[in-house]
């Protein structure tokens, strides 16, 4: 990816992690026409700015910039799977998946996750980061039901659903088995679930704890745990919950931890949590995909806004786009002014139950609807193929937030679009 300068944005310091910054204006007219222009971007952090909560996100580094990680690393030669120490019954259905080659950190934690080992897994997002953990593990299965039971802890109900899909496809026929728990189900369903034989188990922390508070779920002889986006399993919205499960797992021997970000602040509770681990960097946590081309755009009002929005949203270009606001009701509120435009489009946010959530991103998958509207929900882990743009409503508050939610975009090498509104 190339990066801009123009005489009108902040000046940014150049430093020897910043790429040699080349002309992209091409880009920039590509997303917003001959009739856009991106505006001086001024501090927010003034009487009367913004009334939202401060972002620390520098509006530089939204600005087709992209960060070389290192000069001279040395070029990555991915395996063929065939070539990793798996059971002949996992390759065949590695094989049907039309998976050839291990990305980058599938091939630098296989061996330590099938050792047994505790790691720190940090890549970006759309690089594989859920195969680098299933594999290992079924393989291990295969060798030993009893002694490699696994949980899996994932904050979203979305993601948690796609990671059971993904075991299910790679465990099919061979007697492993799973169950999936996660808010808004039939909890009389999900006992149901646990009086069967379950192998790994994948899930919500809070859907989770009430299975365990209810004395249907006992997980004294899971060995293994695996938080995904550990970044925000470790905040404090989910520790408490986490720490409560993990405290239930007597037999821990073996915690992996993936995410696409890390928090410097965390690793107290990192270092509490598991005491010898390795460490795996395939991305530094803060570096953009460089196939994603950013872009800002400072609306003077609401009303400038939107109408912006609809002119981007009817350009055909923009075939399959995620739309990212802060809360609940700024969403539904969004969602309803597209719709009086006779655009394609649906909502999903904490408010909308399981079931229309899940019919939501049904639709989008298969492009029954143009757009999709979020709150951060969908920012994490979520696999949706050929989003052509993502397009962040309000500013995120956060680096990781950003890095999340521009990650649903520019996946599988593709050519990526991403918008901040200022």
């Amino acid at each position: 990816m190339v990066g801009v300068k123009r005489k009108n944005y902040p000046s940014r310091k150049k430093t020897s992690d910043h790429g040699e910054k080349k002309n992209s204006r091409s880009k920039t007219r590509k997303i917003f026409g001959q009739g856009y222009k991106s505006r001086n971007l001024k501090s927010r952090n003034r009487s009367g700015g913004s009334r939202f909560k401060k972002s620390d996100l520098e509006p530089s580094m939204m600005v087709n910039t992209t960060i070389k990680i290192k000069d001279d690393k040395k070029c990555f030669q991915p395996r063929a799977f065939y070539e990793l120490d798996i059971s002949p019954k996992l390759q065949s259905r590695i094989k049907n998946k039309g998976y050839k080659k291990t990305t980058e950190i599938q091939d630098k934690t296989f061996e330590i996750v099938s050792q047994g080992e505790s790691v720190i897994g940090i890549a970006n997002t759309g690089t594989g980061k859920t195969g680098a953990f299933l594999i290992p593990i079924i393989n291990r299965l295969i060798n030993n039901k009893n002694k490699n039971k696994t949980i899996v802890l994932i904050p979203t109900r979305e993601l948690a659903q796609q990671v059971e899909q993904e075991f299910k496809s790679l465990s099919k026929g061979l007697k492993i088995f799973s169950s999936c728990f996660i808010g808004g189900t039939n909890v009389n369903k999900d006992i149901n679930k646990l009086r069967r034989l379950n192998h790994v188990i994948i899930g919500t922390p809070g859907r989770i704890n009430d299975m365990i508070n209810r004395r249907a779920l006992k997980l004294h002889d899971f060995t293994k745990v695996v938080l995904d986006e550990f970044d925000t399993m470790l905040d404090m919205g989910f520790l408490q919950e986490v720490q409560k499960i993990i405290n239930q797992m007597h037999k821990r021997n073996q915690t992996i931890l993936f995410s696409a970000t890390e928090n410097p602040k965390q690793q107290n509770i990192i270092d509490n949590l598991v005491k010898q681990y390795k460490k795996v960097k395939v991305s530094e946590g803060k570096a953009n995909t460089d196939n994603i081309y950013q872009e800002v755009i400072k609306p003077k009002d609401d009303e400038e806004k939107n109408q912006m929005l609809v002119d981007l949203l009817r350009k055909k270009e923009f075939k399959k786009v995620l739309i990212f606001s802060e809360t609940k009701r700024q969403v539904s509120k969004l969602c309803r002014v597209l719709k009086k435009f006779d655009l394609k489009v649906d909502e999903i946010h904490g408010d909308k139950s399981q079931q229309h959530r899940s019919k939501a991103i049904q639709k989008f998958k298969l492009g029954a609807i143009q757009i999709m509207v979020a709150t951060d929900v969908a920012s994490r882990g979520i696999d949706i193929d050929n989003i052509t743009h993502v397009i962040n409503y309000r500013t995120p508050s956060s680096k990781e937030s950003y890095i999340h939610r521009i990650g649903r975009t520019g996946r599988a090498g593709k050519e990526g679009y991403a918008i901040t509104f200022i």
